[in-house]
Order: C-alpha cells, then structure tokens, then sequence
C-alpha cells in the first residue's frame, strides 16, 4: 500500500524494492499505489511498473491510505511511502512478525537512520514527543510512532475503524491498537534519505498527532487535570478561611477567596465531563483506565442530581444566613467573603453538576 503524490522521481524505485520484498519472502500480493492527486506521472509510471493505481479526490495522508484499505483485497496488508525511503525489499519481516502472532508490526526507522534522512526538528524533538505521549497515555511500547511502514491484518484494521485524513492517522493507530486491546511489535529497519520534498507540515501536522492522542483519552484531557484542579481550589478555600485579609505576594495583596472558586468549578467540570467520554468511549470498544472503573457507580444520573441538589440547597442556605445577618444589622463576620465565595462555589458548581447528569445521560439514551 503506497500512498503517492507526486513522488514520480522515486515511485518506480519504491515499487521494484516491495516486488523484491515479496519475491524473496516466498509470498504473493500485489502492489498498489494510492494516487493522492499527482501533478507529475506518478500514477503513469506505477502502472507502467506493474503497480494497480487506484485514485484518492479527498487530499491527505490518511484520505489515501484509507481508500487503499479499502480496495486491498488481502489478509496482511503492508504500508508504506512511495519516497523510496524503507527498505520495502525486507518486507517479509514485518509479515513474519503478524504470522507469529501480533496484530500491528511497526519498522523504526531509529535503528538505522542514515544521516540527514530526517530534519532534525522531526527526529530530536517531534516524532520523540508524540512517541513518548503514546507510550504514557496509551501504553504503546514503540520507539517511532511515527513510522509509515507497518503490516497489520485485516481483522485489525476492521477493527480499529481508522477515521484520520491526514498524518495523524499513524498515531490514530497505535493508540486505536491499545485501547482494543491489539498486539503491537516493532522491529530495527533502515530509514534513507528522500529523493525529493517531503509532504510533512511540521507544526500543523504535530498539532493534529496532539488533538488526536487527547481526544482519545479523557483520563489525561480531563480527569486527572480536573481532579488536581478541585485539590488546588479546596487549598486556595483553606487558605482564604486562614488569611481572610489576603496574602501579601511582593506589593501586591492576593485575595485567595477570588481563586477558590474557579478552581473548583474548572476542576469539576471537568473530572465530570471526563468520566462522561469515558463511559461514552467505553460503549464504543475503547478500553480505559481500569482504576477508574469504580468511579462509574458515581456518574449515574441519579447520584449526580442527588448531589447537584444537596450542593445548590447548601449554598442557598449559607446565603440566607448571611443575609441573615445582614438585615438584623449584626456585624459581619471576618470570614463573610470567603462564606459568600463558598456558597456561590456551591450553587455554580450543583446547577453544573446536574446539566453534565443529563448530558452523560443523552449519551447513554
């Protein structure tokens, strides 16, 4: 499988290296070539080189690739560029890797890079990073997450159901792979320098691999930011309570009673609309964080409303009792702002509490 565009100066080489790689491991396939929208005689010289060209309107990486899954008739399919920059002719050891048992065999180009094969920006610090956030958030033990040369099954690629248009639809992948649950392997291969412009957007590019890898994973997007973000608010409250004339901090005084209550509300929202995405994922075959699980009995809509209830009819309370005080002309208490600052946290944080109840609800309806 060769995604293709523009790529006339080095498709034919790409094409005879994945011939030889088929030859000398004892198998049979064909090749087939994705033309992305060439300019140039890309699509021309593939055929002319024994390749089945199939056409791609839709432009992108992933666009391309996901048609050719669709046209491939095999079992075990290959991908690959048609940049002539893997050692297509060693094929048969990634197919080796599925026949033993994985599901997803990936070639690291790391292994053995030739010089200048790569910017610097992408090999230091890009393919790194997005590597390095799929081993952390999803568990994928590979060292070039970024590698466009892989093998993998059908049954697997039937049931990742591959959506991504562009360039993050490598890690789209990988992280799919983890969270169903899918054996991934990686194996050492040869990365060579490109003939010709690479079609990598570097920051755009990057940015959709970041979107996609967070999108996935509600745990590290929302929860634990939400629940280190209700820790900081009930801090900030215990402080304002503590230091109810504010914090001096240089020549400026700090009124924590102001922070506490964004704190709370950010932190709440989001843990709550968290555990929503993940059940929702969860009923879509996507694993997650098992320890998490036991939190679930907490999302139903009743408890949620039972909760927003109690909140809201506590910080009204709080309210009236400082109202209370206030028309019976009593003077106010040191700690009336940091009061007011809970109740109204309360009322907020409860009115917040049953919508996103409803909301998870709609998404189980």
């Amino acid at each position: 499988m060769l995604p293709c565009l523009n790529e006339e100066a080095t498709v034919a080489a790409t094409i005879r290296r994945a011939q030889e790689g088929i030859k000398s491991s004892g198998l049979s396939g064909e090749i087939i070539v994705v033309d992305n929208g060439s300019s140039d005689r890309s699509a021309e010289i593939a055929r002319s080189n024994g390749a089945r060209v199939v056409y791609e309107a839709r432009p992108g990486y992933g666009s391309a690739l996901l048609r050719g899954f669709t046209e491939a008739k095999a079992d075990i399919m290959v991908m690959a560029d048609a940049d002539d920059t893997y050692q297509l002719d060693h094929l048969g050891s990634l197919v080796k890797e599925i026949n033993d048992g994985s599901d997803v065999a990936i070639a690291n180009r790391y292994a053995n890079m030739q010089p200048n094969a790569m910017p610097w920006l992408h090999r230091k610090l890009g393919t790194p990073v997005i590597s390095w956030l799929l081993r952390s958030f999803y568990g994928v033990q590979v060292g070039d997450s970024q590698s466009g040369y892989r093998a993998f099954t059908r049954k697997c690629l039937d049931k990742l159901e591959l959506r991504s248009s562009g360039m993050e639809l490598a890690s789209e992948m990988l992280a799919k792979a983890s969270v169903k649950g899918l054996k991934v392997t990686e194996i050492p291969s040869t990365y060579l320098v490109r003939d010709g412009e690479s079609k990598l957007r570097t920051f755009r590019d990057g940015w959709r691999h970041l979107r996609l890898i967070l999108t996935l994973t509600p745990t590290h997007l929302y929860i634990i930011p939400g629940i280190l973000f209700l820790l900081l608010g009930l801090l900030t409250f215990a402080l304002a309570f503590n230091v109810s004339s504010g914090l001096a901090i240089g020549g400026l005084n700090w009124q924590p009673v102001f922070a506490g209550p964004i704190f709370v509300v950010v932190g709440l929202n989001a843990t709550l609309m968290g555990m929503g995405i993940r059940r929702l994922r969860i009923k879509q075959g996507l694993r997650q964080t098992p320890m998490l699980d036991q939190l679930d009995q907490f999302v139903s809509l009743e408890f949620l409303l039972a909760t927003a209830a109690l909140m809201v009819t506590a910080g009204i309370t709080i309210d009236l009792f400082i109202f209370s005080r206030w028309i019976g002309g009593l003077t106010p208490t040191n700690s009336a702002a940091q009061l007011a600052a809970v109740a109204q946290t309360l009322v907020i944080a409860g009115t917040n509490t049953g919508l996103i109840g409803f909301l998870i609800a709609s998404y189980e309806a």
